[in-house]
């Protein structure tokens, strides 16, 4: 069963919605403000998120601007905003779909069979590339990092580290490599930002699951390894 989630703040449009989901065999949740539904997200997998644009505490583009950061699920903006610009701001920053309110819930029914059509399709031609290290998952094609079920909040240079590290499991990969593939031959900050950024992972990856996966490696760099 599909499962979609709903951030809205008008509790009786996000009712509405939930109950015509749920007769069409949708599983349904419903977050009644930006940040709560942020949350929802990163704690769980959704196959498609309608998106309220004028929310409490944290507006729709930014939570839009959040998911995009560690998720590429369908998400699908649901606001009374109808001006082009609105509508350009919200696709250019990642929705996959834009309709206004009212709307008659025939026609949001058919946009989110559509759209999830088209993440069915692109899931299928994506192939899989999945890194494991113990209990961490790296999902590289959805940008996606877990320790048991939790989702990782990375940035993109802490997520493309770690893939790094995930990918050289096993391999002792030193600090000059690194800043290679990762920053760049023309970076010239100095190996520090390694152990940096090694330090930022650890307080995400490591330190809230009691987990001991990246190894240092005196006067070379690090491992990752099965803990």
């Amino acid at each position: 069963m599909e499962k979609i989630l709903i951030i809205e703040d008008e509790e009786k449009i996000a009712r509405f919605i939930q109950l015509e989901l749920e007769y069409e065999g949708y599983q349904v949740e419903k977050a009644l403000n930006g940040r709560d539904g942020l949350e929802m997200v990163k704690a769980q997998p959704f196959d498609l998120v309608l998106l309220d644009l004028m929310l409490p505490g944290l507006n729709g583009i930014e939570v839009l601007r959040r998911i995009r950061q560690f998720s590429n699920q369908p998400v699908i903006l649901l606001t009374a905003r109808d001006s082009v610009m609105d509508k350009v701001t919200g696709l250019d920053g990642g929705a996959d779909d834009y309709i206004t309110k009212p709307f008659a819930i025939e026609e949001l029914l058919a946009r989110i069979r559509a759209t999830l059509r088209k993440a069915s399709a692109n899931n299928t031609a994506v192939t899989s590339h999945v890194l494991r290290a113990g209990p961490l998952e790296l999902d590289a094609s959805r940008r996606r990092a877990c320790v048991y079920d939790t989702v990782l909040d990375l940035t993109k240079r802490e997520f493309d580290l770690l893939q790094c590290l995930l990918e050289n499991k096993n391999i002792v990969l030193q600090r000059e490599v690194l800043l290679e593939k990762i920053w760049g031959y023309d970076f010239d900050g100095g190996s520090n930002a390694v152990d940096v950024y090694i330090r930022y992972l650890r307080a995400k990856v490591e330190e809230p699951f009691s987990l001991k996966l990246i190894h240092t490696v005196r006067g070379v760099g690090y491992v990752i390894r099965d803990e």
